[in-house]
């Protein structure tokens, strides 16, 4: 389909942070990890305020806390003001009161999170909510009147929270775990059968507190075991309320045995006052979630993967008109993948955003398909429309971190805050530049370069690889893989959307399948030598290569199939042996689409396997993984360590033993980027 904003092959998009007089140093680890992190905007009934959570660090107390503030969006009366804030403890996830006088949001005051009001005009806060378990996540109703709310509660507790969490997994005296199924562990925790995230829904009393509360998920014959919002990276977007304030929709997946293999998520209605839970999605076995009620009662929207077990599948947009039952496939004839779904006022079309080349913009899709883009660079998120055509959303790029911004209905482009301005004003800044080549089958294949500016001479390569490996290092803000942080250290940072990249089609995103060491590697080599002739300045010869994850996994991979082809290596939660990974996983159907099912089942097991070529290896490698992994388990990089200590190459391993498969800590952030920079530095520069 035809995008009025798309970009030609020709353009090479030349993307600069322009210098600033003031700059004076590199920006350094510790100015990552001390960055302002803003998030959840919600906007007033009446579109003219908007509220919105600012996360800061506390380095010496190695911990994060969130206030909120409230800010005028059409820039009056100065702004933006700090609300409902109190000193030592988190405030977050924001939301205005349907008649705009009031803002609810979550708080660890009471000693758990719960749910708290904050009077615009008395200026005061009071607790909404008491109850026994934290609260996770809540939406209002449209009329107001009613809330969902959502958090870990034992599915044979009748009420938000009992006295005991119902965790089957620990029958005792002793403290061993107890486990008849998969799940056993999932993301960085054990999992607890019998303890679900589950959502209930309650009445605003007239004193602004719950009251009430029946679950959503069934009772009886209806009973859904499950977790809604999904686990571990399920949000508020897959929970909604129907227009009239009745029904709550929701995404949830069973917990069965099957669940491991399945990404069957399906769209669940419940009735507010009886909870009785209806399948609407039952005929899709592949995931449906974001259910979006558009405003006027007609049409209920969701996101859905066509094929079952594939996580990566593109998420078509679907419409089902609720009066006669007619479902269409509405974005079936554009090659992308739609990330968020927010309908206009006037229910006349809907706001979508989606990867495309490097970006996720927003785009317009009205009710015949027609999609227009709306945004330019940048990776947009959390987009409000308001009433008159404008939108609210968040946006950030290699350059900089989550601001707030306004399209007008002109499509004007204004930026409402700058919570970074102090770091911003004081350091250096980049140059950002993507390219194009042929890569493997001739396809075209992208790229970005990111450099400081104003450096002279040439400049070593830091050439980071992508995780996922249905993902992208495209033009957007990272707290962890940051390339503006690491140019800052005298490196030109390349990176390469190698096949199986996002935001390039589905037929791209689908060509790494089976195919882990052929076509992604292939493209990494053409995509290295197409950076040194697009800008001069950079030298491949003196070349670094870092990955995490799948990117982890190729380090292991270059290691022994293209060993002459860096100084060093970073490797991060990298996969070392693929058979072992095929029983250590726990969400196993990422593994077995991938590959072609379980291990016994596969053609070609062996071939992409990196232990089969571990006596190739002679590159110097810096690996590094954290104990709480358990979708990479950390013995993989064990083994990659024992592997490269046996054969005398030079090594280093750091672990965390409080971190997942990120790393998340504010001094465990610094250490890990200390620990690369040493790294880096020491082969690159000699120092």
């Amino acid at each position: 389909m035809k995008n009025s904003l798309l970009l030609t092959t020709a353009s090479l998009l030349l993307c600069v942070t322009l210098p600033n007089a003031a700059n004076a140093r590199p920006m350094t680890e510790t100015d990552l990890a001390s960055m302002k992190r803003l998030a959840s905007p919600s906007a007033s009934p009446d579109g003219k305020m908007v509220v919105y959570q600012v996360q800061e660090t506390d380095l010496p107390a190695n911990k994060r806390r969130s206030d909120l503030w409230l800010l005028r969006i059409d820039g009056k009366e100065g702004g933006p003001w700090k609300v409902g804030s109190k000193p030592g403890f988190n405030e977050h996830s924001p939301a205005f009161s349907a008649d705009g006088k009031a803002i609810y949001y979550l708080s660890n005051e009471s000693g758990s999170d719960q749910l708290w009001r904050y009077d615009l005009g008395s200026q005061t806060s009071v607790a909404a909510s008491a109850f026994k378990t934290d609260i996770s996540g809540f939406k209002f109703a449209p009329d107001g009147k009613k809330v969902a709310v959502w958090g870990d509660i034992a599915r044979d507790c009748e009420e938000f929270g009992c006295d005991k969490d119902g965790d089957r997994s620990k029958p005792g005296p002793g403290t061993g775990r107890e486990y008849d199924q998969l799940f056993v562990r999932h993301w960085d925790s054990w999992e607890t059968p019998g303890n679900y995230s589950r959502i209930f829904s309650f009445e605003i009393g007239p004193d602004g507190k719950l009251a009430g509360g029946l679950n959503m998920d069934g009772d009886g014959a209806e009973t859904l075991v499950g977790d809604s919002p999904s686990k571990p990276m399920g949000g508020g977007d897959e929970i909604a309320w129907s227009a009239d304030s009745k029904t709550v929709y929701f995404a949830l997946r069973k917990a069965d045995a099957q669940e491991p293999l399945s990404t069957n998520l399906d769209i669940y209605a419940s009735d507010h006052a009886l909870g009785d839970p209806k399948n609407w999605t039952s005929d899709n076995a592949g995931t449906d979630t974001a259910p979006a009620p558009s405003p006027d009662g007609k049409y209920l929207a969701w996101a859905a993967m066509a094929r079952a077990g594939y996580e990566a599948d593109r998420q078509v947009l679907m419409l089902r008109d609720l009066k006669s039952g007619k479902v269409t496939a509405l974005s079936e004839k554009w090659d992308r993948s739609i990330g968020s779904i927010a309908w206009a006022p006037d229910s006349k079309s809907l706001y979508v955003t989606a990867q495309d080349i490097l970006d996720q913009p927003i785009f317009r899709l009205d009710l015949k398909g027609k999609v227009t883009r709306l945004t330019a660079g940048g990776t947009a998120n959390d987009v409000i429309p308001l009433a008159g055509g404008s939108l609210l959303y968040t946006l950030n790029s290699v350059s900089t971190a989550n601001d707030l911004y306004l399209r007008d209905a002109k499509g004007v482009v204004s930026k409402l805050t700058d919570v970074n301005q102090a770091v911003e004003a004081e350091v250096d800044d980049v140059f950002v530049q993507r390219f194009d080549f042929a890569g493997a089958n001739g396809d075209q294949v992208w790229g970005q370069i990111t450099k400081p500016v104003g450096v002279k001479g040439k400049l070593p390569v830091a050439f980071i690889v992508h995780g996922g490996p249905q993902g992208s290092f495209g033009n957007g803000w990272s707290f962890r893989w940051n390339p503006r942080v690491m140019a800052a250290q005298g490196y030109a940072v390349v990176s390469v959307d190698f096949h199986g990249s996002t935001g390039y089609g589905q037929k791209f995103t689908d060509a790494i399948n089976k195919n882990w060491g052929g076509w992604p590697l292939e493209d990494l080599q053409k995509g290295l030598a197409a950076a040194g002739k697009v800008d001069a300045q950079i030298d491949i010869t003196n070349a670094c290569a870092l990955g995490g994850s799948y990117g982890g996994y190729m380090m292991n991979w270059i290691a022994g199939n293209w060993p002459d082809g860096f100084k060093c290596l970073v490797n991060h939660a990298g996969i070392f042996d693929l058979r072992a990974m095929a029983f250590e996983t726990e969400e196993l159907w990422f593994d077995q689409w991938d590959h072609g099912g379980s291990w016994w089942q596969r053609k070609d097991a062996e071939k992409w396997n990196p232990v089969n070529h571990v006596s190739k290896w002679k590159t110097p490698t810096l690996v590094i993984h954290g104990e709480k992994d358990y979708r990479i388990p950390y013995s993989q990089s064990l083994a990659t360590f024992t592997a490269l200590q046996q054969q005398k190459v030079e090594s280093k391993l750091l672990v965390f033993p409080d971190e997942n498969h990120w790393v998340l800590k504010p001094q465990n952030s610094i250490q890990w980027h200390r620990t690369v920079f040493d790294w880096l530095g020491k082969h690159l520069k000699g120092k």
